[in-house]
């Protein structure tokens, strides 16, 4: 009983303090800012102001406990670019409403200063509250085990496991070869990512694997998560059957996928046994989602796509902080871009429009609250979680995956892996952390901007079709229409998809898609896989023009004779289904593997008619990508197969003999079950956190850090005691 009237005593004491703050805070602010006062027109004194700014703050602080929740819940529908947004309106609208409850009436404020006052009193609050919880070890570790115990209880889980549970967290689109040089030290100054350096080496393993011929997230994560990559050809694809276009980011295209995946394996997936899944694009078949793509068409309280951000959002302090980082980030992004404009660098690409609020919805909201949703299911002891961060991926696409504008993504990566190592230390439950990426990131010209024209404009120019003016003008375009009407003996420009009259025709151009430096071209109204053979009598320059573009390194298309036929320039051609090479092969610039990975993917039931991969720079690994982006993935071809697997040294090993490759999504998610299956099995002499009772009574205050909501000041961590039982105690 002691300990709980010490517990209820601290809590006090820290309310106190938050209160006292707060209220400094806003006398300071009535000091400073013309339109915001607490006191009568005619003046008051000191005593009365200092009573009326503690009125004011305390009024604020409980409404921001007891109504805000209510107005999150309520905004749930709202889009989260326009949620983010209201959080100023609505904290300013909170401040208003308690001014108007001071007695007297002397707590005034216009509405734009009320939005001010009220941003810097939610920061002032979360940021004392941080700092104490920080600084007392034990109220911090009776906090995390009442938080661990309501949970449980809830699910109707009263007593954890003594064995660990892991924690997947996958740093979308970080590449191997990035990660190694984010962990060396340059120039004399320390490694971009401090932790994850001081992590590799001492308490970890750093393991890279390659990616199949699709090395984008939609393969990846389905491989990783369920265990199957099977037809999954791209990102995007053309399928014949349904005459749809599966975009693997696309709600119903992921719940197919997903569908698809768990039919073929028999199995849920890796997360079906107490498992998380948190800014995934699939579930792994976890019961606890949060924003996962596949389940974001449902409606219920746990698979709700939105129902993520309420945890986050909840908490008004988490709130503000998190919109000012979201209007920080979109300056940082327009001054970046304009930065490399009048640099004049290259390669480049358009980064105006939404991008600036795309770009910080994914390294600021969505990351924020996929780390709330990480700290909360290692709060109450949760088996397997996997989550994905997404910031650096897209951030790479448009500036670059060694840009200087990554490399502040990638200080921030490494603070929130040190925040998420952090609580683990405190969990009620050991824990191991690894991290992962999906795939890497290619850097290069554009193929737009390389050679003036699209892939889909090559496609078109090589059938004889109708291209803009501006890729007829180019010397791939004239010479691709010179062949095409040549050979389909046309001297003069003729446009097979219009009719006399000029309507276009349904059905007669091909359907070309890209996926990175991946492109795909299928001709809807040829039933089935249309061969070779059947491609040079329709369109007989096609195949070549394709294939001789300096810009292609080379083009796969099933023939009737050989099966699948890669095609190269100079006539290079190798035939998969026997090895046979006729002249140079067009697979040796893309390195060991290669063959193997296109031949499975020919294979596939919706493989399209030609798929073709662009070149790569043998030395700089440099390719051009199909869609506007200077950093690519989704083909073969530099950094992009090679992702990273980093994993403690408790686990076993990757593979079984030092040095052997890790190849696929699929090898990955057999190796991520392995060390689930070593961590379900008990361990004797491995401490496990213990509290008692007595530890678990007392008063809960309302805190983003509590609720497992929100980022605590940043942590000093230990890489030597990440995922060791013994730093749990």
């Amino acid at each position: 009983m002691r300990v709980g009237w010490r517990g209820l005593g601290a809590t006090l004491l820290r309310v106190g303090a938050v209160w006292a703050v707060s209220t400094l805070t806003m006398l300071l602010l009535a000091g400073a800012l013309p339109d915001f006062r607490l006191q009568s027109a005619d003046g008051d004194s000191a005593t009365v102001i200092g009573i009326t700014a503690a009125s004011g703050a305390g009024a604020f602080g409980l409404l921001s406990a007891l109504v805000w929740p209510v107005l999150v819940r309520a905004l749930l529908l709202v889009p989260a670019l326009v949620l983010g947004l209201l959080v100023f309106f609505l904290n300013g609208s909170l401040l208003w409403l308690a001014l108007s409850l001071i007695p007297y009436g002397r707590g005034t404020a216009d509405p734009t200063t009320a939005v001010v006052v009220a941003a810097a009193m939610s920061a002032a609050s979360s940021a004392t509250s941080g700092f104490l919880a920080v600084h007392d070890d034990g109220a911090y570790r009776r906090r995390l085990a009442r938080i661990a115990g309501r949970r449980r209880r809830r699910e109707g889980r009263a007593e954890l496991p003594d064995t660990p549970g892991v924690v997947f967290l996958q740093l979308d689109g970080l590449g191997y070869g990035v990660l190694r040089d984010a962990l060396e030290p340059s120039g004399g100054a320390p490694p971009l990512m401090p932790v994850v350096a001081a992590m590799c080496g001492s308490s970890h393993r750093l393991t890279p694997w390659r990616t199949d011929w699709s090395s984008q997230t939609g393969a990846s994560q389905l491989g990783i998560l369920h265990g199957s990559t099977e037809d999954v050809p791209a990102f995007r694809w053309y399928e014949k059957e349904t005459g749809e276009v599966m975009v693997s980011n696309r709600p119903t295209s992921a719940v197919e996928l997903q569908r698809r995946a768990v039919e073929r394996t028999g199995d849920k997936g890796l997360l079906a046994l107490d498992g998380a899944s948190r800014g995934n694009l699939f579930t792994g078949g976890a019961a606890q989602v949060a924003l996962v793509l596949s389940t974001s068409a449902r409606r219920g309280k746990e698979t709700r796509s939105r129902a993520g951000y309420f945890a986050y959002f909840s908490d008004p302090a988490n709130a503000t902080r998190t919109a000012v980082s979201f209007v920080a980030e979109v300056a940082r992004e327009m001054w970046q871009s304009t930065r490399a404009l009048a640099r004049r660098e290259r390669p480049r690409v358009g980064r105006g429009g939404l991008y600036p609020f795309v770009r910080a919805f994914a390294t600021v909201v969505e990351r924020d609250v996929v780390v709330a949703a990480v700290l909360g299911d290692i709060l109450s002891g949760r088996t397997a979680v996997y989550a994905d961060l997404v910031g650096y991926d897209e951030v790479a696409h448009h500036s670059g995956p060694r840009g200087r504008d990554t490399h502040q993504v990638l200080r921030r990566l490494d603070r929130s892996v040190a925040l998420i190592a952090k609580v683990a230390e405190r969990a009620p439950r050991p824990y191991r952390l690894v991290l992962l990426s999906d795939h890497g990131q290619s850097e290069g010209e554009t193929f737009e901007g390389a050679y003036g024209l699209t892939l889909e404009d090559l496609v078109r120019a090589g059938c004889g079709l109708r291209v803009p003016r501006r890729a007829r003008r180019t010397v791939s375009g004239c010479e691709a229409r010179a062949a095409a009407r040549a050979a389909l003996h046309r001297p003069e420009p003729e446009d097979p998809a219009t009719d006399a009259a000029g309507a276009p025709r349904r059905g007669t151009g091909p359907v070309v898609l890209a996926s990175g430096n991946l492109g795909l071209v299928s001709f809807p109204d040829e039933p089935g896989r249309t061969s070779r053979e059947r491609i040079e009598a329709l369109r007989p320059a096609l195949l070549r023009t394709l294939a001789e573009h300096p810009g292609i390194g080379f083009v796969l298309v099933e023939s009737e004779e050989h099966g699948p036929v890669v095609l190269g320039r100079g006539g290079g051609e190798r035939r998969l289904a026997t090895g046979e090479v006729v002249g140079a092969d067009p697979l040796e610039p893309f390195g060991p593997g290669t063959a193997r990975a296109v031949l499975r993917t020919a294979r596939f039931p919706n493989a399209p008619d030609i798929m073709v991969n662009s070149s790569v720079d043998p030395e700089t690994g440099a390719v051009h990508a199909f869609e506007e982006q200077i950093g690519s993935h989704g083909g073969l071809g530099g950094e992009q197969s090679h992702p990273f697997l980093l994993s403690p040294l408790e686990l076993s090993p990757p593979t079984e003999e030092p040095g052997a490759p890790l190849v696929g999504a699929e090898d990955v998610h057999r190796v991520l079950r392995r060390w689930l299956d070593e961590c379900a099995a008990p361990r004797p002499g491995v401490a496990v956190p213990h509290f008692d009772a007595d530890e678990v009574s007392g008063t809960e205050s309302v805190s983003g850090r509590e609720s497992g909501a929100g980022p605590e000041p940043e942590p000093a961590v230990s890489a030597s005691r990440i995922g060791t039982p013994t730093s749990r105690r």
